[in-house]
């Protein structure tokens, strides 16, 4: 059995707050608000794991009221959904995942981004693409207020 499932997330940048994605710390004045760690690639790519197996959605295993997760690393949330992937009998074939962010850039951060992942995911890194984007001076992501992720997962029976 082949299932594919999409994530996104967005998480609005203020001062005070470290930017992390893809679980990696990225240098700047701004972070991603919210309750956990606010990872946005690392949100997106739960969402389409969950989604891939019609398991509710982030908010649902993690709720913001829940105190467990208040500054949670979200890489330890992405662990334990992969125990569930895992124990529905399932695998990860391949990642592609995106973030909008107009800045800074991120060229330098995609390697180390795309190694965590992999790590994450139980992949090799070949079967992780992460892409930056920025919003061209468009909404909420152009004008420099928010972070943004999608990702799309695909998932494979490990009977198949």
């Amino acid at each position: 059995m082949f299932r594919i499932g999409i994530g996104q997330d967005t998480h609005r940048l203020v001062a005070g707050r470290p930017l992390i994605l893809g679980g990696v710390s990225i240098a700047f004045d701004l972070g991603a608000e919210g309750h956990s760690d606010s990872d946005a690639l690392a949100h997106a790519l739960i969402d389409a794991l969950l989604g891939a197996m019609s398991d509710g959605d982030i908010g649902s295993h993690f709720p913001d009221s829940n105190p467990r997760w208040k500054d949670a690393d979200s890489f330890d949330m992405l662990a334990h959904i992969m125990k569930r992937v895992e124990a529905r009998g399932f695998h990860v074939v391949n990642t592609d995942a995106t973030v909008m962010l107009e800045r800074p850039k991120l060229r330098e951060y995609i390697g180390s981004m795309r190694v965590n992942v992999a790590r994450a995911l139980s992949v090799d890194v070949d079967s992780v693409s992460v892409k930056a984007k920025t919003g061209e001076g468009l909404d909420a992501v152009g004008r420099g207020e928010a972070v943004s992720a999608i990702a799309v997962v695909s998932l494979m029976s490990k009977e198949s």
